[in-house]
């Protein structure tokens, strides 16, 4: 088992080299499930194909992780979590070399089926590394180091993409990960200490086939249901995933060894931060970066410099909020901060429905500038807060879960949007030389109501939850 929160001070690389050096992990592996959106004609004409068939490269990532999320926890307690964080990077980067190496679809394919394995290993076991023993004091500044790539990587990977798709080839889209994954690897063996095994617990077939076939199931039907062919399969993966989810809970409680622990579920802050409202609050902050360049290229009708320079204002945002997050949880507490900036959060998302090409630039960057700053804080403190009560026996369980979770949330709030935009414009008759601005203006209008909804049902936190992680009523946070 891990030993317990300590309230005394650990070592410098512990509390702030040991998130650091797992940011650069998830910041590689994040860059590269968006890099690439850019290179698709590219990849097409080099593997002789169509940019739809191309869809497998993604659909195999997707599969792939959602397979081997699941026993990301059981790999770590039965092989020690820095061994197999290692082992996860290292196969990362050979599998990003291979996919720029791929000379035909089937290889680009097998590559992607790797990649996206050890992609799922990254998250929930880096985490662990990070939350392991982590004092509570320390728990917002380690959570905000590892939570800037999930941020930061959505909204300026399409753009290093479209560059070095034009300036170097789409294969260096993967090749980057090289000298990025040799980094992480010597890092990690460098300054990350070895966790020990915690022994062999019985490996839950059933749980791993039930939970990685529902995940797969369901984030197969929401990639399927972003695009415009998915229809009926994408309804039929829904409703499989639905069936499947329902059995591995039904299992995962009644097994005498389950898979994941399912009893974190009952600790009210990571219910609320990773169910319900937390899954509501990040499908509003996974929609935006996606609404965005649409709203500007395909709505308002600007290329991709002017395009590529306002969301750069956005990005600008999100970066600029790392450093008020400790002091703005240790002023307003959880709950306030969820609520009153998930409010904020869903207000600038919104005003983006009333912008048109008329719109001054400097009120375009202003707008920017607080939608990234208030999507950074939501999240930061959504993810802090899932954590903030959680004992550590129950952390591995925790992380999976919450990997899971964040993994569907993600490819929810595109699907989402996607679906307001084509049922608007279903309603609007479009075809031809359709206006697609109202279509999109509806999307942004819709993702907000459901940031206000999120951040309400915040207030049905107690005032005082996770105050000793943030530090609110006089509680002292290490700053």
């Amino acid at each position: 088992m891990m030993s317990s929160i300590s309230s005394s001070p650990l070592p410098f690389h512990r509390t702030r080299i040991v998130p650091a050096v797992v940011a650069v992990a998830f910041f590689m592996q994040m860059l590269d499930s968006t890099i690439i959106a850019t290179s698709l004609p590219a990849m097409s004409k080099a593997f002789a194909t169509d940019v739809v068939a191309l869809n497998i490269g993604f659909t195999s990532y997707l599969l792939a992780m959602a397979v081997f999320i699941p026993p990301a926890g059981w790999l770590a307690e039965r092989f020690g979590a820095r061994e197999v964080f290692l082992a996860a990077i290292a196969l990362f980067t050979l599998a990003s070399v291979a996919c720029g190496f791929s000379a035909s679809l089937g290889q680009f394919t097998v590559a992607r089926l790797f990649q996206g394995a050890s992609a799922a290993l990254m998250t929930p076991v880096g985490r662990q590394l990070v939350l392991r023993d982590a004092p509570k004091a320390e728990l917002v500044r380690a959570i905000a180091t590892i939570t800037w790539p999930a941020l930061i990587a959505p909204v300026i990977g399409p753009l290093i993409g479209a560059w070095i798709t034009t300036h170097a080839g789409w294969e260096w889209n993967f090749f980057i990960n090289l000298p990025l994954g040799i980094f992480g690897v010597v890092l990690v063996a460098f300054f990350v200490p070895r966790v020990p095994a915690e022994g062999a617990r019985p490996f839950d077939v059933t749980g791993v086939l039930l939970t990685g076939g529902a995940l797969a199931l369901t984030l197969g039907g929401l990639e399927l249901s972003s695009s415009s062919s998915g229809g009926t399969a994408s309804l039929g993966l829904l409703v499989a995933g639905l069936f499947a989810g329902f059995f591995a809970v039904r299992h995962l409680r009644r097994a005498a060894h389950p898979l994941l622990d399912m009893t974190v579920l009952k600790i009210p802050t990571f219910a609320f931060a990773t169910l319900s409202a937390g899954t509501a609050g990040r499908l509003a902050v996974n929609a935006t970066p996606f609404l965005l360049p649409l709203l500007f290229q395909v709505g308002l009708g600007f290329n991709a410099v002017e395009t590529g320079s306002l969301v750069f204002v956005y990005f600008l945002g999100n970066l600029l909020m790392k450093s008020v997050t400790t002091p703005a949880l240790r002023l307003f507490g959880f709950r306030s901060l969820l609520v009153v900036n998930g409010m904020i959060a869903a207000t600038t998302i919104g005003a983006f429905a009333f912008v048109d090409g008329e719109t001054p630039r400097i009120v375009m960057w202003v707008l920017l500038i607080a939608c990234g700053l208030s999507r950074s804080m939501q999240f930061t403190a959504l993810t802090t807060i899932a954590f903030a009560d959680v004992p550590p026996a129950q952390r591995s369980a925790a992380t999976t879960i919450s990997a899971m979770l964040q993994q569907l949330s993600q490819l929810l709030g595109i699907a989402v949007a996607a679906a307001v935009i084509r049922f608007a414009s279903y309603l609007g008759g479009g075809g031809g030389d359709y206006n697609m601005l109202p279509d999109i203006r509806a999307a942004f209008l819709f993702i907000a109501a459901i940031g206000f909804v999120s951040a309400l049902r915040f207030l049905a936190l107690s005032s005082d939850a996770g105050a000793e992680v943030s530090g609110h009523r006089g509680r002292p946070v290490v700053g």
